[in-house]
């Protein structure tokens, strides 16, 4: 295991003198794309390694104790049993990276995955999720609920005034409260990407969240605009490379938001690969927020199985 992030003093000169060149990006980007391909023959190994990584998530107005638990079922077998079989893998050792809800359904969460019997991790969204427009006492006290309740994960959004002003101090500020609220759970800071109008700003922004002791930094809420794209996430990945050089710490990335198939999976992972090494493969420092992509993945598994095509409503939702 290695040293959590216990975060750093602002270094606003870091902050500040970070620039992004968009274009750079674009031909990096495009260079991953045309030049690096996971053979097909392996393209079910890295499927498969992706399930590890999903944090299954639910975050609809209609939730409720039995469809949260049905998803903690899901994310202790993700894949059905014969498929499992072929695979070669023990029956529960696949199992998803985290299960992802709303304050109020974690006590539920928590309940289901321990009837189980599993230690899957539950991962909660906090902070005015996903508009952030309420006071910082406000974030905090939702930060505290979950955390009661058993998360081990928060999942908070970061306060996008403050970083479209370019008022950095006063986010790292907030952010170091959110983070001694997480106490021992893990925080993930979700920048809204999609929100902070430029490459430069997505930089900057990592570097604050980063600097204040977040675990992870994260791409979306998933209900902006712009949500995760392979620009923004090499932008990202490069800030984490950076700031794990200059502090030894490492942080982990998690893309949420409009990642729906396999081959969208695969294009994250070889991404991670290339940027920031094998060990970004794993939970530990990757994770990819979803709902649907989990039942994609195992339609490309069972195919390949089988030599069948499978519909989507074939396969068992989360």
């Amino acid at each position: 295991m290695f040293e959590r992030n216990s975060g750093i003093p602002i270094d606003l000169g870091w902050v500040s003198r970070s620039c992004v060149n968009e274009q750079a990006v674009k031909g990096r980007i495009q260079d991953l794309l045309s030049s690096r391909f996971v053979h097909p023959d392996h393209q079910i190994d890295w499927l498969a390694r992706s399930i590890q990584c999903i944090d299954l998530t639910t975050l609809a107005g209609d939730d409720c104790p039995s469809n949260v638990e049905r998803l903690c079922s899901k994310a202790a077998s993700p894949l059905s049993d014969n498929v499992i079989g072929s695979l070669g893998i023990n029956h529960g050792l696949l199992t998803t990276g985290a299960v992802c809800v709303y304050p109020a359904r974690v006590a539920n969460a928590c309940q289901g995955l321990k009837r189980i019997g599993t230690n899957i991790p539950v991962a909660s969204v906090a902070t005015g999720f996903p508009t952030g427009q309420t006071s910082l006492k406000i974030r905090i006290e939702e930060i505290k609920f979950a955390v009661k309740d058993g998360a081990k994960e928060i999942d908070i959004v970061i306060n996008r005034e403050l970083a479209l002003g370019q008022k950095w101090g006063e986010l790292y500020n907030e952010l170091v409260e959110m983070r001694k609220a997480c106490g021992e759970s893990h925080m993930k800071s979700i920048l809204a990407v999609g929100e902070l109008c430029n490459l430069t700003n997505v930089y900057r922004a990592s570097l604050v969240a980063m600097m204040a002791g977040s675990d992870f930094i994260k791409t979306s809420t998933g209900k902006e605009t712009v949500n995760a794209t392979l620009p923004i996430g090499l932008v990202m990945c490069r800030a984490i490379r950076a700031y794990n050089r200059k502090t030894g710490f490492k942080v982990g990335f998690k893309p949420a938001g409009g990642i729906r198939t396999s081959k969208d999976v695969i294009q994250w992972m070889t991404l991670m690969k290339e940027e920031l090494g094998d060990e970004y493969l794993t939970p530990e420092l990757f994770r990819i927020g979803a709902s649907a992509l989990l039942n994609d993945i195992e339609r490309n598994i069972a195919s390949h199985i089988t030599g069948d095509y499978f519909l989507a409503e074939e396969m068992p939702m989360a």
